[in-house]
């Protein structure tokens, strides 16, 4: 079956789902199919999958992947030899890309991904590329929780079709204007309770998008420098931790540029 053949009968499932979308018809342009498919499964709720749907998904969202180019962590070189940076580095990419043993997910507090047919947040990208499961899962984990998730807080999933083994989902804070203490202290805890989550199931590599820099509101640099605050205090302080390599992921010249910035300050140290 081809990727065309894949596209269709997944977006022919989808629009079945639901009568509000009967009289949509399937473009004939490629680049058109692949809106309409991602914008179907970013507004589908948390049901559980139609019969056949999922093994289709997942051959066509791990082909997809694939063209695209996975880039292994394990090819990412360290930022330094000395100290707790030579188990830290920078990469600038799409995170839906990296083989790792887990990415962190920025979420909003009801942690079943974006709603909004391509949007361009890290949480939208996460959810359609590794498929329907994570946002069922997501549904089961937070029905059975019964409240909303609290900043600072992280939970655990699989990456189901992403070349990431695992994704940490965790809360920013939102920011209006200057950080607070508080901010910062809620920021810093995202970053500590995914590490301590990855340690707990014992994984070597975790990377990390810029948690709560994009529409939440957290100045970038100040962010910067709280994320490679927590991970310097966390390698330090857990000397014996299964964590062998924090990857800071940066998908932009501005954030790279920050990062290259502060950890170049570590390393003169």
């Amino acid at each position: 079956m081809t990727q065309e053949q894949r596209r269709i009968i997944l977006i022919k499932m989808l629009i079945a789902e639901d009568r509000q979308y009967s009289d949509i018809e399937i473009p004939q342009d490629m680049d058109e199919q692949k809106v309409l498919l991602r914008s179907l499964m970013n507004v589908r709720p948390t049901d559980t999958a139609p019969e056949g749907f999922l093994q289709i998904q997942d051959e066509y969202l791990r082909q997809a992947i694939s063209e695209k180019g996975i880039t292994d962590c394990l090819d990412i070189p360290a930022v330094s030899d000395k100290g707790w940076l030579k188990n830290v580095s920078l990469w600038k990419g799409d995170i839906t890309l990296l083989k790792c043993d887990a990415i962190a997910n920025a979420c909003n507090s009801g942690m079943l991904g974006c709603f909004q047919p391509m949007h361009l947040c890290i949480d939208n990208a996460i959810h359609t590329f590794a498929g329907i499961q994570l946002r069922i899962e997501m549904g089961r984990i937070m029905r059975a929780q019964g409240h909303e998730e609290p900043t600072g807080q992280a939970k655990i999933t699989p990456g189901y079709n992403l070349p990431a083994k695992h994704i940490l989902h965790t809360v920013g804070p939102i920011v209006n204007g200057i950080p607070s203490e508080y901010d910062h202290a809620m920021l810093r805890s995202c970053y500590m309770s995914c590490l301590s989550l990855a340690a707990l199931h014992n994984l070597e590599s975790v990377a990390f998008c810029c948690i709560s820099t994009g529409v939440f509101g957290f100045p970038k640099k100040p962010a910067a420098e709280t994320a490679v605050k927590a991970v310097m205090d966390y390698m330090n302080e857990n000397r014996e931790t299964s964590i062998k390599q924090v990857i800071f992921n940066v998908f932009n010249e501005q954030d790279e540029h920050i990062y290259r910035e502060i950890l170049h300050e570590k390393t003169a140290l």
